[in-house]
């Protein structure tokens, strides 16, 4: 019997070839989203769950509230690992991470710039799952100078010889680091990503007893099933046993005085697993993903399919008409109603499996466009991916029934006497079923093409936002270290080129990655204020070159030798201290690199500007005057961009620098900062095209079966004289009307899912009406192109055939 229900479904399927296309077509386009989605939120959810300690792994991140200023940051004071494991025996291991910049490694006549390097302590990979291939875990980070390294980097530098024992240059300090051991490259589902790993005592800073400055990435490993909320509250025994008594020497400032003016600092512990797509802190290793786009997109995953399947069911019971009279015999000569439901199941599954195999194929052809788009590298392997092959039977199945369900049910109703005669009923649930399907595909596809706009609207926002500073025409070299004691010399002939305007160097250039974060003090007794804001180390050109406004006082100044002891605040700072109208001439301290206090005079306040990007507030911002900067920031005045560089290139290399020049354009370094909501709005579009594409197979379905429904309607309102076009017209009018009832229904929904949206952004656009009604407007557009082929194609019919047999 099944072997007959197959053969019966294949011998329909051809004879309907548009409907098989079609129905094809729809399912595999909303399969393969599914899939790619799929295997996209797969390997988010998947990150750093390789390590075999992942579930009791936490790390400890610092928090605060200073002057109305929320402090989130992934980095912790030196001391906290080992203050920890000494205060809480549940602790049973602590590791820190120490990131580095982008120093030039070499080995013999071989030299490069690696941006993968950080000191680890000696037990780091006792806690993290990376095998050592060669060397010992337990013993190659003991000495002070050794280094594990991957196996590309081993290859890069080593070629085919065994890198054990061998010795890699630092060029910047000068360092040499002995080969101690080589692991497989880091999983590209990590929060972290380096090739170079040295040991952490030989990092002077490692040993700092310093609770004011937090630079050290800090993980514990906790005890099997410890609920790590425990600990988290006993963290505050942290705050009061070692970072009293450092406020009141370095400041003179008690902890209860600091909280008594509203202020607070604290540590709060956050699963390794959660990193990734739970994090908002600062400084975190890698940029973070988001949960919430991991919710949107299944959700779109989820209605992708659901159209899909919408779609088969109304082109299924569009084609009625002509399985009708096959039904009214097969139930003439016998079959029962289950055996006929069997058979048109069959035939769905049948479908489904078809175009389950050409969304396999789309997977394939489209995957590495979608990884460029969302720059991951997500692989459809069956060997490598086991739970893919039971899925995709059951999605094929689940695809099948849910979608011919309706359809095999409708059909094995129909009435033998009716059917035979030309004649079956469309009831009023029916219709109202099908219309609600059309309504539901247009909410989403309506939905989705107001959450596209108004991300790209976003992003053209924050292209165009007055940012308080000029990034045009503004080239940024970040390793101007590599020149040694030449830079001046590099600076000075440059400002000698005509096409130069400006030379600053400073190591803090904005929408960067470079931070530092300082406490500082205005000095009042009980009346003392304290902030932990960024310090910005300048120089006396750098407010000029990067067109940055002063509202009061005057920039560093050659002519001042007392600048060494100036600063700047941004308005932000000002106001937080208290300041707004009379900062010039205040007070505050701070604690020098090496440890001492140091006061400091206000000398003027500049204007605001984004220093992050618009996702966060201005924050408070201390500018002083600081010197071997590794960063150059040129601005220039010419359109002969490319003669400028291949200039500069030249000098750079007549003053033998160690490297290649390496430079950035300013405004492509911001434009970055947006990357994740850039590749957003892309992966949005091309899911809203995919979505309205295969919605309108479900119109076309729908149309067909209305013309179907009502072709003698038609022909004797052409005999009485009705013109084409008014036909045309009262046949698209009710689609319309469901496209209005989708509008209605996808315009709060659409206004409140982005509203979240826009939330994450301090500086963000107004929804406008514009938008929706752009949204409107497409949805008409589309409705009427696909709609009107049948409408047309019915109205332009010959009223003869359709009354022959009245």
């Amino acid at each position: 019997m099944l072997k007959n229900y197959f053969k019966i479904a294949a011998r329909s399927l051809f004879r309907n070839k548009a409907f098989t296309a079609i129905n094809i077509f729809g399912l595999a386009a909303g399969i393969a989203t599914c899939l790619v989605i799929v295997l996209f939120i797969q390997d988010e959810l998947s990150y750093d769950k390789y390590n075999e300690k992942a579930d009791q792994i936490v790390r400890i991140t610092f928090h605060g509230k200073m002057k109305g200023q929320n402090i989130n940051e992934s980095t912790v004071m030196p001391p906290v690992a080992q203050a920890s494991k000494a205060e809480f025996p549940e602790v049973k291991e602590a590791t820190r991470i120490r990131r580095v910049g982008s120093p030039i490694m070499s080995y013999g006549e071989k030299s490069f710039k690696e941006d993968g390097f950080a000191y680890v302590d000696s037990n780091f990979f006792q806690v993290f799952t990376l095998p050592l291939i060669e060397g010992d875990a337990k013993t190659a980070l003991l000495e002070p100078n050794n280094i594990i390294i991957t196996t590309d980097i081993a290859k890069k530098y080593f070629g085919d010889s065994d890198p054990l024992g061998k010795t890699l240059a630092v060029k910047s300090s000068n360092s040499l680091f002995k080969v101690a051991g080589v692991i497989k490259p880091v999983p590209a589902n990590s929060h972290f990503k380096f090739d170079f790993f040295a040991s952490m005592s030989g990092f002077e800073g490692s040993r700092s007893t310093s609770w004011m400055e937090s630079e050290f990435y800090t993980y514990f490993v906790l005890p099997v099933g410890y609920n790590y909320k425990n600990l988290e509250a006993k963290l505050p025994q942290l705050v009061d046993k070692y970072m009293s008594d450092q406020l009141q020497q370095a400041f003179g400032m008690s902890l209860q005085q600091f909280r008594n003016t509203g202020n607070d600092v604290g540590f709060s512990l956050q699963r390794l697993t959660d990193i990734h797509l739970h994090s908002n802190f600062a400084f975190d290793l890698k940029p973070a993903g988001d949960i919430r786009y991991l919710y949107l997109f299944g959700a779109i995953a989820i209605f992708m399919l659901l159209i899909a399947c919408i779609n088969f069911m109304n082109l299924s019971t569009a084609g009625a008409s002509k399985r009708a009279k096959e039904v009214g015999i097969r139930k003439v000569m016998g079959s029962l109603k289950p055996q006929l439901i069997r058979q048109f199941l069959v035939e769905s599954i049948l479908i489904s499996s078809l175009s389950l195999l050409v969304a396999i194929v789309l997977v394939y052809a489209f995957l590495p466009y979608f990884n460029e788009i969302s720059g991951k590298q997500l692989g459809f392997q069956f060997s490598q991916t086991l739970w893919l092959i039971p899925a995709l039977i059951g999605i094929g199945l689940v695809t099948g029934i849910l979608a011919g369900s309706y359809p095999a049910f409708y059909l094995s109703s129909f009435k033998p006497v009716a059917v035979l005669k030309g004649r079956f009923s469309n009831s009023r649930q029916n219709s109202f079923f099908r219309n609600g399907l059309v309504v539901f595909q247009f909410f989403i596809s309506i939905s989705l093409i107001v959450g596209t706009t108004i991300v790209y609207k976003q992003l053209e926002y924050i292209q165009t936002k007055k940012l308080g500073y000029d990034k045009s025409q503004v080239m940024v070299l970040p390793e101007m270290w590599l020149l040694g004691d030449r830079q001046e010399v590099f600076k000075q002939k440059l400002l000698q080129d005509s096409r130069v305007l400006s030379v600053s160097t400073s190591g803090y250039v904005p929408a960067g990655d470079s931070y530092n974060n300082n406490f500082f003090v205005s000095p009042g007794g009980e009346s003392s204020e304290m902030i932990k804001t960024l310090r910005y180390d300048v120089d006396y050109d750098y407010i000029s070159t990067l067109g940055m406004e002063l509202v009061a006082g005057r920039n560093f100044s050659r002519t001042f030798g007392t600048d060494s002891s100036a600063v700047i605040l941004n308005e932000t700072a000002a106001k937080t201290f208290g300041w707004e109208s009379n900062a010039i001439g205040k007070v505050l301290t701070n604690r020098d690199n090496d440890g001492t206090v140091k006061m400091l005079n206000v000398v003027g306040v500049i204007k605001d500007f984004h220093f992050k990007s618009l996702h966060e507030k201005i924050s408070p911002l201390v500018m002083v005057l600081g010197q071997g900067a590794s960063t150059m920031i040129i601005k220039t005045k010419t359109g002969d961009v490319s003669g400028l560089i291949s200039y500069m290139d030249k000098e750079w290399k007549s003053l033998k620098a160690e490297a290649p020049m390496a430079y950035s354009f300013l405004d492509d370094r911001f434009n970055n900062t947006y990357m994740a909501e850039q590749k957003t709005a892309k992966l949005l579009g091309v899911f809203a095209l995919l979505t309205i594409l295969v919605a309108c197979l479900g119109l076309f379905g729908l149309s067909t079966f209305t013309a179907e429904q009502r072709v003698k309607e038609i022909g004797i309102r052409k005999v009485l004289g009705a013109t084409e076009s008014g036909i045309v017209a009262l046949l698209t009018k009710d689609f319309l009307k469901l496209v209005a009832i989708s509008f209605v229904i996808a315009v709060p929904f659409a206004w409140w899912m982005m509203s979240k949206w826009l939330q994450d952004f301090a500086y963000r656009i107004d929804i406008s009406i514009w938008v929706f009604v752009m949204a409107a407007g497409v949805a008409i557009l589309i409705t009427l192109i696909t709609v009107s082929f049948k409408a047309i194609k019915a109205a332009v019919a010959n009223p003869v055939r359709s009354l022959r047999a009245e």
